[in-house]
């Protein structure tokens, strides 16, 4: 009994349950690599599901290789995803409905970008810089991921312009895929 115990102890524990996590399965990392280096972000299914899956897809289909950190603002976030770089475009997939929770908007917090319309989200998303920048987004925007490698490396994306965060030359995701 003591040894069934012991098993089932551990299990629990490599799941994460007993530190309030969720269980992670293989396929739930999206890798960005960057002229720079590799940005690894965990992503999070228990939170967005839907978002999660578009997400997948799109990498799986090759849609953001090569797409431009359009909007990038210091002390705030990087911005991606757009196959037009103007901040207007996404893919042919439909929109997601908002999938908004209650988690910290942080440094290395990856949520969607959206208009004005809750609903609206489909291939942009963006990176927090840091706490403090995000902090206000709390349950307006889906996160779907956080960056637990690379960090380093977003923080040399190329910023935008002061005000509208427009970036001149900016910086591209080399290639996109989920880990």
């Amino acid at each position: 009994m003591v040894r069934f115990l012991s098993f089932v102890f551990a299990s629990l524990l490599a799941m994460g349950m007993f530190l309030g996590q969720p269980a992670r399965a293989d396929g739930d990392k999206l890798v960005i690599e960057l002229k720079n280096g590799k940005v690894v972000i965990q992503l999070r299914p228990d939170l967005a599901p839907k978002t999660v899956a578009q997400i997948k897809a799109l990498a799986s289909q090759g849609f953001y290789n090569g797409i431009k950190f359009h909007r990038v603002i210091d002390d705030f976030m990087a911005q991606t995803g757009d196959p037009t770089g103007t901040g207007m475009g996404g893919s042919k997939l439909p929109d997601l409905p908002a999938e908004f929770s209650d988690v910290e908007f942080k440094r290395g917090t990856v949520a969607m970008a959206r208009t004005s319309d809750p609903n609206s989200a489909n291939s942009q998303f963006f990176i927090c810089f840091n706490s403090i920048g995000c902090a206000g987004l709390k349950g307006q925007y889906t996160v779907f991921g956080e960056v637990i490698d690379g960090m380093q490396y977003v923080d040399m994306i190329k910023r935008g312009e002061p005000g509208s965060g427009t970036v001149t030359n900016p910086d591209v995701m080399q290639k996109v895929y989920v880990q």
